[in-house]
This record gives C-alpha cells, sequence and structure tokens, in this order.
C-alpha cells in the first residue's frame, strides 16, 4: 500500500476571461486557497477475497462513491492510457463514465456534481486501469464561484494519481511537501485540462495552468509566461454566492459571437489589449507612493473597461452589478472573475486607503 498527499490553488482572473476562449491574452494569479487530496493505492487482493474497489470520498459533502473493479472493467473494457501520455475522453468513453456515474444515485440536490465525478472516473482509469484505491477530497474553495474550484479539483486529483504512477517517480517515505519539476508539472497541467473538459466543454486552459504552476501568469491559446507584480496588489474577494453553469456561460459567448462576429470579434480585440496592457503595468517598477499611485489608478481603469466588456459577452449579473455600484460609492473599481453569471467580484484595494486606514487607526 502506497498513499500520498497533494494539493493545488484556486485562481482569480485579472482580466480576460470568456475572451480567452476565443484567442485573447488573460492575466490570472493563483490565491492562497486549496483542494486537498489524498490518494491510498491499495495492495491486490488475492483472487479468493474479490477484486477490490475505486472509491471517491466528498468529505465536505459527506459523499462516498465506489465502483468495484469488475464492474469498471465490464462497462469500460480492458484498454487504458499510458499515464505519461494524456488522451481526450473519447464521446463513447464519456458515455459510459456516465452510466458509471448515474449508477451512484447522487442526490437530486448534488447532482451538478455528476460531471465532476465523471472527470476523476476518467483520470484515475486513465492514470491507474482498475487497481483499487481510495481518494479523498477537500476543499477550501466555494464551488462554483469563479475560483477555480474544479481546476483545482483536477490539478490536485491529477498530481495525486500521477504520484503514484510509473510517469512521475516519488519518494513515498518522505512527509514533507515537495513540488514536481517543470516536466512533471506541464504533464500534471495536460492531464488536469483533459479533466477541465469535461466538466466544462471547452475550456481555455487558464484555470489548471495557473493552478499547477502558480503565481501570476499570462496566458494566451496554451502558451503561458510567467510575470511578476514590482508592488503589491491588494484585492478584495466578494462571493455574491449566486451559483451558476460555467459550460452554460461559455456556450452562450460562442452563440452571441456567431451571431455578431464582427461586434465580438471587437469586443474580444479590446480585451487582448487590456490584458496586455495590465500584465505590463503590473510589471512595471514603482519606486514611490506617486508612481504607485498612478500605477493603481491605471489598473482601476483597465479593470472597469474590462468589466464593461464582459457585460457586452453577456455574462454580469444583478448581484456582480450590486456590488460593483456599492464598491464604487467608495471610490473603488471591481470586474467580476471567473465566468460571470454570479460567482465572485475583485475589487482593487489602493495603497492611499491602506494609508488612510493606518492613520485614521493612529490618530484613534
Amino acid at each position: 500500500m502506497a498513499e500520498v498527499r497533494a494539493r493545488a490553488p484556486g485562481k482569480i482572473i485579472l482580466s480576460g476571461e470568456h475572451a480567452v476562449v476565443h484567442g485573447s491574452t488573460a492575466v490570472a494569479a493563483a490565491i492562497d486557497l486549496y483542494t486537498h487530496v489524498s490518494f491510498r493505492l491499495d495492495s491486490p487482493l488475492p483472487p479468493e477475497n474479490g477484486d477490490g474497489s475505486v472509491e471517491l470520498e466528498l468529505k465536505d459533502m459527506a459523499l462516498v462513491f465506489s465502483w468495484s473493479s469488475s464492474r469498471l472493467k465490464e462497462v469500460l473494457g480492458d484498454g487504458f492510457a499510458d499515464s505519461s501520455t494524456p488522451v481526450s475522453c473519447s464521446p463513447g468513453r464519456i458515455k459510459s463514465i456516465a452510466a458509471l456515474v448515474e449508477e451512484q444515485n447522487i442526490p437530486e440536490a448534488k447532482f451538478w456534481l455528476s460531471s465532476g465525478v465523471s472527470c476523476f472516473l476518467y483520470l484515475y482509469t486513465s492514470i491507474h486501469g482498475y487497481k483499487r484505491g481510495k481518494v479523498v477530497v477537500t476543499s477550501d474553495l466555494p464551488l462554483g464561484s469563479g475560483l477555480g474550484s474544479s481546476a483545482s479539483f483536477c490539478v490536485s486529483v491529477a498530481g495525486a494519481l500521477l504520484a503514484l504512477s510509473d510517469a512521475i517517480s516519488v519518494d513515498t517515505s518522505q512527509t514533507e511537501w515537495f513540488k514536481f519539476s517543470k516536466n512533471e508539472l506541464e504533464l500534471v497541467n495536460r492531464w488536469a485540462f483533459e479533466g477541465e473538459k469535461i466538466i466544462h466543454g471547452k475550456p481555455s486552459g487558464i484555470d489548471n495552468t495557473v493552478s499547477t504552476f502558480g503565481g501570476m501568469i499570462q496566458f494566451r491559446s496554451g502558451e503561458l509566461t510567467h510575470i511578476k507584480s514590482s508592488a503589491p496588489l491588494r484585492m478584495l474577494i466578494t462571493n455574491t454566492k449566486v451559483g451558476r453553469n460555467t459550460k452554460a456561460l461559455v456556450a452562450g459567448v460562442s452563440e452571441r459571437a456567431s451571431r455578431h462576429p464582427d461586434a465580438m470579434a471587437s469586443v474580444f480585440t479590446a480585451v487582448d489589449f487590456i490584458s496586455k496592457e495590465l500584465s505590463a503595468i503590473i510589471q512595471s517598477p514603482a519606486q514611490d507612493d506617486i508612481s504607485i499611485t498612478a500605477r493603481e489608478e491605471k489598473i482601476e481603469e483597465l479593470m472597469e473597461m474590462n468589466q464593461g466588456l464582459l457585460q457586452c459577452m453577456g455574462v454580469s449579473h444583478a448581484a456582480i452589478e450590486m456590488v460593483l455600484r456599492t464598491m464604487l460609492k467608495y471610490k473603488l473599481a471591481s470586474k467580476l472573475t471567473g465566468a460571470g453569471g454570479g460567482g465572485c467580484v475583485l475589487t482593487l484595494l489602493p495603497t492611499w486607503l491602506l494609508l488612510s486606514s493606518i492613520h485614521a487607526a493612529s490618530s484613534a
């Protein structure tokens, strides 16, 4: 028996959501909230003791799913992918996996979990076949809120599964956290992206990429550039707690683009320019309070422009607009982050606000 633990962070998108699916540049950053996964790969059972099972426990929801190895083999057949070579899940295999998930009788109120459970089953059987084992998942991230919970799930599950595969060599006797090498991270990212496809249909890949590599990145059409901020960027994240369907929102933007190709192409181009300028400003030097203030004012303007373009794409929501209006009362700039239609809103907390708070506290 061998056991590993893995974790992967959530994310915020500073600029470029939705447009990145259509070839525009986006800027994203990892946040200090994680999905945690433990994976135990059990030794094979003697023939007289049966064939064992594959188990997934979603601890936060008190849900456990289990499939016997023989049932998996019966439905999915003999073959599975080499763990070192990620492959897309074929329509036929997706249908077979969906049938296996349906057998689990997921509560109707939580039926939206089906795509995530399907993603797990795809990743597990593709990397480890029908070997018996158990995966336990917990998360700091609110689900369906625009903070990359599904990507964090895919990355942490893929990382844990690969750590006990032939594709990656891990010393399971050590107890300290360690980070995969660049090549290993790229492999985790490619598997996670295939998982994201099952959950979201046609994701851009930005969520799983920033969750895999961490830090802040500029991303376009699968290519990423690591960027570093020359001064702290403080963001307030407000959760509207309005649920939404990312796959439907992405599809809605694509449908709007097909109805108004020229207008939407201009919108996506504008987002591309905003993301590139934002990336340059974030990395530009800021030596004193005056230059920091000027820099933050530019970032605020770009956030407001990006939000306006997201409204053009049809992905805002009344709850998001309420947060924007509330923050404007305090002269703070905001934008939605993630798919929109609810979820979370980012608000830049400028240095002048921090300084005025410190001054107020010291004067009290």
